[in-house]
């Protein structure tokens, strides 16, 4: 019985192996058919640092978000000056001018928190400026990336910068210099 089992088990190996081959076949099958369908990729973190009117618009946005942010913190440093005179004057205080000094602060803290949520809320004034200011350029790349992918019948783009898995690249592929061009302007070398 020993020798059966020593013949079944290299009767397993063999054919495990010939799995294996077989699977790695496939794979480099399946990579020479992906060859001819013509992937290329792009890096659109490196296309964007490039065009002059993307950064203006992250340095607008970026002076925009830091004047809201002081806004909403001179509004939060208010209600903690109004709780500390609250708790150093609340021994003094009858029990409804405790009341209505709580019920103030209460109120300040709401209109800091509307207005923190009114600036940078999901739909906040920060999101709708950068809705204006980025959207536009964001679509110009990408009407260059379709543009540049039907005229040379790329079947598919990847974006280099995108969290894809994208483990290797030959740079040959990548065409994001042409994408600046297109769009008209310089390129950098990476």
């Amino acid at each position: 019985m020993k020798k059966g089992n020593k013949l079944s088990i290299k009767s397993f190996a063999l054919a495990a192996f010939a799995a294996k081959a077989i699977a790695v076949l496939v794979v480099v099958m399946l990579a020479q058919h992906a060859d001819a369908q013509k992937v290329v990729f792009v890096d659109t973190e490196y296309i964007l640092k490039n065009i002059p009117a993307y950064e203006t618009a992250n340095e607008q946005l970026e002076q925009l978000s830091k004047k809201y942010e002081s806004e909403v913190k001179a509004q939060m440093e208010e209600v903690q000056k109004l709780y500390e005179t609250y708790r150093t004057e609340s021994v003094f205080l009858t029990n409804d001018m405790k009341v209505k000094k709580e019920n103030e602060i209460i109120e300040k803290e709401q209109n800091a928190k509307k207005l923190q949520q009114q600036y940078f809320g999901q739909n906040g004034e920060l999101f709708k400026q950068r809705e204006v200011l980025i959207q536009p350029i964001q679509e110009q790349v990408y009407n260059a990336i379709q543009s540049l992918a039907a005229e040379k019948s790329y079947s598919a783009v990847l974006d280099k910068s995108s969290n894809i898995g994208l483990l290797f690249s030959d740079q040959n592929l990548d065409v994001s210099d042409q994408i600046l061009t297109r769009l008209g302007y310089g390129t950098k070398k990476k």
